[in-house]
């Protein structure tokens, strides 16, 4: 049988996402892409952690504003997530008011990194993924 590099990057592929996708055996018995992505897949996370990683750090309400639509509830139960995950570390100033600040952790930060390489194969595939919408969409109407 010969083997060609589509044939073997193929493979390589196929095994590297089944060992994403199985469970792993450490007593946890979740599957560890499901169990972060539940966490981190929504949208206002990840626009969290995006505007964390922009800046060295945020107060609550510089983070609001920059995150349109996003309502003061639940930035405030998205950081708290993104705190208990340890992916954000929240600093509080002992001053009248008192002042909090956010900023990504070691980890966080090391996520916000492989959040920038899906954005950039987003941006680099948007105009593909738009022209297939478009043809099925017309494909559907016919």
């Amino acid at each position: 049988m010969k083997i060609t590099i589509a044939d073997n990057q193929a493979v390589t592929l196929g095994a590297a996402a089944q060992k994403i996708l199985t469970v792993p055996e450490n007593g946890i018995g979740l599957c560890p892409v499901r169990d972060i992505l539940d966490r981190i897949g929504d949208k206002w996370s990840m626009l969290s952690i995006l505007h964390l990683g922009s800046v060295e750090s945020l107060r609550f309400n510089e983070l609001r504003k920059r995150i349109d639509g996003i309502s003061q509830r639940m930035l405030t139960v998205t950081l708290r997530s993104l705190e208990t995950d340890g992916l954000v570390a929240r600093k509080v100033y002992a001053e009248v008011p008192p002042r909090v600040e956010y900023r990504l952790t070691s980890l966080g930060v090391s996520l916000l990194e492989a959040m920038i390489e899906f954005g950039n194969w987003a941006n680099e595939h948007a105009p593909q993924i738009a022209q297939a919408r478009a043809a099925f969409a017309a494909k559907e109407q016919a």
